[in-house]
């Protein structure tokens, strides 16, 4: 299988001396894995330095064979991201936020903006300003603002973060439809073990900026009745009883 990303020996530690050391993992074409940690597990961090938002004290980062210290255009070329809240203007509307991104990207046209609009369920509101729509929507669209390069690979900071259920529901769906329709892959980050659970094939348990394991979701079920009781283990192997 085609490597699509490879993290070895990441650490990016801040002043504080929070961050996440010693991050180990590879996704091939087609898989959705989840980083699955409570808030301050180096998440957010991870996804950062993988798209080279910060920079890592050490280790590294390949997309696509591409180094992202060195060759940070080739690693990106075919590579999207959504970490933290979107960037669009509430003042805009659907179509003119999709507008304003494609000026960033050679040969995004119209068809194309219709296309991600249709993908993420927003095409009957394109017309419409942003500021008047729901969270869910505005997640959605910043989906679609991702999804604008067509990329190959996909990297989703808390993208059900907020949502109600219909919210998390749609959000679950567009990805699962991706990945198995577009043989994109998905790199999503979740405090929610129920969510990574329904949505992802890998999952990555984080606490406290360590990786305490990568396991298959298949793996993962076997030994435990959910995702839950899985993350709960690992962290007990590790840090001991977990206080409640």
């Amino acid at each position: 299988m085609e490597k699509i990303l490879e993290v070895k020996g990441l650490i990016k530690l801040y002043k504080n001396g929070r961050g996440a050391s010693d991050i180990n993992l590879e996704l091939e074409k087609g898989d959705v894995v989840g980083l699955l940690g409570p808030n301050g597990s180096g998440k957010t961090t991870i996804m950062k330095a993988i798209v080279g938002l910060v920079h890592a004290n050490a280790g590294s980062v390949r997309i696509f064979g591409c180094d992202i210290s060195t060759d940070f255009e080739c690693a990106m070329e075919r590579a999207g991201c959504l970490i933290e809240a979107p960037a669009i203007y509430e003042n805009m509307t659907a179509a003119k936020n999709l507008k304003l991104a494609a000026r960033y990207y050679p040969n995004i046209d119209e068809k194309r903006i219709t296309d991600v609009l249709r993908i993420v369920r927003l095409d009957k509101y394109k017309k419409d300003k942003v500021g008047r729509f729901s969270l869910g929507m505005k997640q959605r669209l910043g989906l679609a603002l991702a999804l604008l390069s067509e990329p190959e690979l996909l990297i989703l900071d808390e993208p059900a973060n907020g949502l109600d259920i219909e919210g998390i529901v749609e959000i679950r769906e567009i990805i699962l439809r991706l990945a198995e329709e577009k043989g994109i892959t998905f790199l999503i980050s979740s405090h929610i073990a129920v969510e990574i659970e329904k949505t992802c094939n890998k999952v990555v348990v984080l606490h406290e900026g360590e990786m305490l394991s990568l396991d298959s979701m298949e793996d993962a079920l076997k030994r435990n009745p959910t995702l839950e009781d899985y993350y709960l283990e690992k962290v007990r192997e590790k840090r001991g009883p977990v206080e409640l």
